[in-house]
């Protein structure tokens, strides 16, 4: 199933599923009252899905991201790998959606893309999740990208800054609850020429280690996300990109520009 957050012809903003096969053009969203986190009630309500305008497929409390997660990205930034999982966290309002811009902060010269796996959550207060339930916490997967202000990240000697500005978490296009993660197409294209291209079967820790090592930090709320590490291939971002990460069969493509 494939779970949108959308704004319709209206103007309202709604959470919906998004039917159909074969070409895109050809698929529509059905908007659902209420949440997706529960039974789902479809209420008849819909639209072509190019009528609508995607937005990010959910606006989670809080992006729980992990650095250093395959071993060729620590090496291509000259860092060791880590003996257990980097966690740092976005903030809500770097969140931005399919086609949203992300916006380059005058603050930084060197701004760069990061393909990653995003696993939302749906359990409720996952708390202390064993390693062998963690599949259970899961809602679904999309496709996330880590901007990150690189020449930051080194001078401040930590990520708070050079990780959090504004646009820097694009997700989407939508959370599809049925694609697996073990050995996902993790990649990177700019402008159309191929950066990354990667697998998830590739991550120093899997998924399940992830949610379970992160929910002996903090509870993880449902719609929270985790953003799993990128592989190589990291490379800058300028006025004018348009950037498309690819996770499994997801795409989600957004332009850059400088933020005035």
């Amino acid at each position: 199933m494939r779970i949108a957050r959308f704004v319709n012809p209206q103007g309202q903003m709604t959470f919906g599923v998004i039917d159909g096969k074969g070409a895109r053009s050809g698929w529509t969203v059905e908007a659902i009252d209420g949440h997706p986190f529960g039974q789902l009630a479809r209420t008849g309500n819909r639209w072509a899905l190019d009528d609508v305008r995607l937005l990010s497929p959910i606006l989670p409390s809080k992006v729980v991201c992990v650095g250093r997660n395959y071993a060729a990205h620590a090496a291509e930034l000259g860092n060791e790998v880590p003996k257990q999982p980097m966690l740092f966290l976005k903030p809500s309002t770097s969140v931005v959606g399919p086609g949203d811009p992300i916006r380059l902060p005058a603050a930084s010269k060197q701004v760069e893309h990061e393909a990653e796996l995003a696993i939302v959550i749906g359990a409720t207060g996952a708390r202390k999740v064993s390693r062998e339930d963690a599949d259970h916490t899961i809602f679904g997967i999309t496709a996330a990208n880590d901007v990150s202000a690189r020449d930051l990240q080194k001078t401040d000697g930590q990520w708070g800054r050079a990780k959090t500005f504004d646009s820097f978490c694009p997700l989407g296009p939508w959370i599809d609850t049925d694609l697996g993660y073990d050995d996902l197409r993790v990649a990177c294209t700019v402008n159309g020429q191929t950066r990354q291209d990667g697998t998830t079967k590739n991550m120093i820790f899997d998924v399940p280690t992830l949610i379970s090592y992160i929910s002996h930090v903090m509870t993880l709320l449902p719609g929270d996300v985790i953003i799993t590490g990128t592989p190589e291939g990291v490379g800058p971002l300028v006025d004018g990109d348009s950037v498309t990460v690819t996770v499994g069969e997801l795409e989600l493509t957004n332009p850059v520009v400088t933020d005035e």
